[in-house]
């Protein structure tokens, strides 16, 4: 199962000229985010409402050159996610080639976001 992560167009940009992408959290809390797919329209319902210019990077695990651990959520419970879903924490930069797919992350004229197609199972 492949995870996701929300970022700036801007962030992904850099990091293609990096050759690595390292979120900010990666340096002041020592992990990167991820989520699943069931988790990450609640995270970005709680933590990127209204916000555009952003980027949904899908990351096949398989690939990560940097350590992966299942966590609970390092803010406590997310309104949508059940309390026993852990989360996704890379602890270190995410090589390019584990970024299988980078797709547009814009939210609705409601402010509110939704899967984009090529990752919503129902169409």
């Amino acid at each position: 199962m492949n995870i996701l992560h929300i970022t700036s167009r801007k962030a992904w940009i850099d990091a293609t000229r990096a050759g690595r992408y390292a979120a900010p959290s990666l340096e002041t809390e020592g992990f990167i985010h991820g989520s699943t797919l069931k988790q990450v329209l609640p995270v970005a319902s709680k933590y990127y409402k209204g916000q555009g210019g952003l980027v949904l990077l899908e990351i096949d695990p398989k690939r990560l050159e940097s350590e992966l651990k299942w966590e609970p959520p390092s803010g406590g419970t997310l309104p949508g996610v059940p309390e026993e879903d852990a989360f996704p924490h890379i602890y270190g930069p995410v090589n390019l080639d584990a970024i299988v797919q980078v797709l547009d992350f814009e939210p609705g004229p409601n402010g509110e976001f939704s899967l984009p197609d090529a990752l919503n199972p129902g169409g």
